[in-house]
């Protein structure tokens, strides 16, 4: 969803820039539910008010919840099916793609800093050897928070430390 409302919001519609979608994003990556219905409320409520942010955010949750509601009556059957366990398939790949494509282009909006990068490499290798152990999703959350938590802070008062030495 990220890159379709890039490229609907920022792009072709110019209601916010990258930076707004960076907040967004990061505002949505904090509070409870999808990222795209967090978005759509915000993106809502900038370009209409209230109104705005009702009416975007039923106009994403309507269809899908009815798309998904009939693919739940008829799964089991569907799924026996080679053609759509092949479209599955390709699926997966095709949102891979587009989350790659979403962070290179985000990533150009973002400030680099050292301490960023740090906190991301080591977000990065948690995550490969967490993923490489086999450990369950529930678990890596909680040591991924955990981690970041730490890393962030350390990194901070180290950082923060030079800074005043400096001074």
């Amino acid at each position: 969803m990220i890159p379709i409302i890039h490229k609907e919001v920022v792009e072709k519609r110019k209601w916010l820039s990258n930076n707004d979608i960076l907040d967004i994003l990061a505002i949505s990556e904090s509070t409870p539910g999808p990222i795209a219905v967090n978005t759509a409320t915000y993106v809502g409520y900038k370009v209409k008010g209230v109104f705005g942010s009702l009416v975007a955010t039923i106009g994403l949750a309507i269809p899908s919840f009815v798309i998904i509601l009939v693919i739940s009556l008829f799964y089991e059957t569907f799924m026996t099916w080679h053609v759509v366990n092949a479209a599955f398939k390709g699926l997966k790949v095709g949102v891979i793609i587009l989350l790659f494509l979403a962070v290179i282009k985000l990533a150009k909006s973002v400030k680099k800093e050292l301490i960023g990068a740090i906190i991301f490499f080591v977000t990065l290798i948690i995550i490969l050897t967490l993923t490489f152990l086999e450990i369950k999703i529930p678990f890596i959350t909680i040591i991924l928070i955990a981690s970041g938590l730490l890393v962030g802070i350390l990194l901070t008062l180290i950082f923060d430390k030079k800074k005043g030495d400096k001074k």
